[in-house]
């Protein structure tokens, strides 16, 4: 193991640490299949390397030599992260996610289930053809003058942050297509909270079928009505209004715009699902819709409608279901905090697998970090999210001894705080680029020999 890793381990939770000793990742490298030989990089010096330099915002590959004092090439350590098998790094993300998970399961309820968030991200890469093929480009772009775009849909713990699951794909993939694949990670009893485009008929019957929860904000294409005893409306009534009509059956009301309806399969499969798929979907489920006012000044939306399974208006009441999806605005923190933070928006592997390592190990250096939240807002008596992410990740690389988890630094509580999505500091006043680089190099040479 690389000596420089040893003060970012001896920092950890043991458990968590004990995932990274030098048996563990060599029995992971033997789980897949993997053979080395005994040199300076080997697998163990290698993920310790890798994961420092996630760590240091994915800092360049010359710059990792300077971490110790062993002697070899940047070249060399790039070889090594190339011989590295994806299923070792993919391995050791889910040993230390499941650890995570069990350490706060019982603190992680809410009203009896444990919460996950879904969401949806993309991030960037270099401009070369191998991943222009795999990932695609934003609609519209010139070819050179852009860079491939990768889709990810990722699962969050609520209560920590910790992140389950990602699953990555081309840019052009709906986040439904790889919704259904997280659930399977999911237990019984288990909450899923997204926003709308998680709401089809398709992911919430996939979900109750595996014995998992729902909430969502309703799709903006489905019509909710809450008048109390309407009937299903008719083939005469949708040819005359097809969009100004519900698209349920009124079962029961449990209050003032809280209702329990039911929903039916459509005919035709959704593009992401086969349609064997679909028809092995009940033909119809029960749901709740319910809606309600922001009533706090700033925010952008006033009204939300929510569907959810958790029909019983005892014990889950309307306003605990606003609060709970009020706070699903955490997973886009969380996914500031990968991408931006520690620098995940913008990759710099050069084929498809070296970019899927690279996300292996953003996910892994990103529990690391979020492991000393957890145990901060342990020692210091508050929620995970007030722990400071930047200064937790500061306290887990600082290469000098000390300091203690309970000392990292706790964000004010600031409820409803408002800013507006502006930009302070003024952008450099050149044109995007419209034409290839060669042609607009070629282009100034054409005009200087002219001159």
């Amino acid at each position: 193991m690389h000596p420089s890793i040893i003060p970012v381990l001896a920092r950890l939770r043991q458990d968590v640490a004990d995932i990274l000793t030098p048996q563990t990742i060599r029995d992971a490298c033997r789980r897949a299949g993997y053979s080395w030989r005994n040199r300076t990089l080997d697998p163990v010096a290698t993920i310790s390397l890798f994961l420092l330099q996630i760590l240091h915002g994915n800092t360049a590959c010359q710059h990792v030599v300077q971490f110790g004092q062993w002697a070899f090439s940047a070249t060399a350590y790039c070889k090594a992260r190339k011989r590295l098998p994806l299923a070792v790094l993919q391995t050791l993300v889910e040993m230390v996610a499941a650890k995570l998970r069990s350490t706060t399961a019982e603190s992680a309820d809410w009203l009896g289930h444990r919460v996950w968030m879904i969401d949806g991200s993309g991030f960037s890469m270099p401009d070369v053809p191998q991943l222009q093929d795999h990932f695609g480009s934003p609609t519209g772009q010139r070819p050179g003058c852009g860079f491939p775009v990768g889709h990810l849909v990722a699962l969050f713990d609520l209560a920590t942050g910790m992140l389950l699951r990602v699953i990555t794909s081309p840019m052009r993939t709906h986040d439904m297509s790889q919704a259904a694949h997280l659930a399977l990670e999911l237990e019984p009893g288990d909450l899923v909270l997204g926003d709308r485009g998680f709401g089809s008929y398709a992911h919430i019957a996939i979900l109750q079928k595996r014995g998992n929860h729902a909430v969502f904000r309703m799709h903006q294409q489905r019509y909710v009505d809450f008048t109390p005893g309407r009937p299903l409306p008719t083939k005469l009534s949708y040819a005359a209004n097809p969009k100004g009509l519900p698209h349920s059956l009124w079962v029961r009301s449990n209050g003032e715009l809280d209702q329990v309806v039911i929903w039916y399969k459509g005919k035709k499969n959704p593009d992401w699902m086969t349609p064997e798929e679909f028809a092995d979907l009940p033909v119809e489920i029960t749901v709740r819709e319910l809606r309600y006012r922001v009533e706090v000044a700033g925010f952008r939306v006033r009204v939300i409608t929510l569907v959810t399974t958790l029909l019983d208006p005892l014990i889950y009441p309307k306003a605990e279901l606003a609060k709970l999806y009020e706070r699903r605005w955490q997973i886009e923190l969380n996914l500031r905090h990968i991408k931006i933070t520690i620098k995940m928006d913008i990759l710099h592997c050069k084929t498809v697998e070296g970019v899927m390592k690279e996300l292996a190990m953003f996910a892994l250096a990103y529990n690391l970090v979020i492991s000393v939240m957890v145990e901060s807002a342990g020692i210091q008596k508050v929620a995970v999210e007030r722990i400071s992410f930047v200064d937790a990740l500061r306290w887990l690389t600082d290469p000098k001894p000390g300091g203690r988890p309970g000392d990292i630094l706790v964000n004010p509580l600031r409820p409803n705080r408002v800013e507006a999505r502006v930009i302070k500091r003024r952008m450099k006043e050149f044109p995007l680029m419209k034409e290839p680089r060669p042609v607009l190099r070629n282009r100034l040479l054409q005009e200087e020999v002219a001159a």
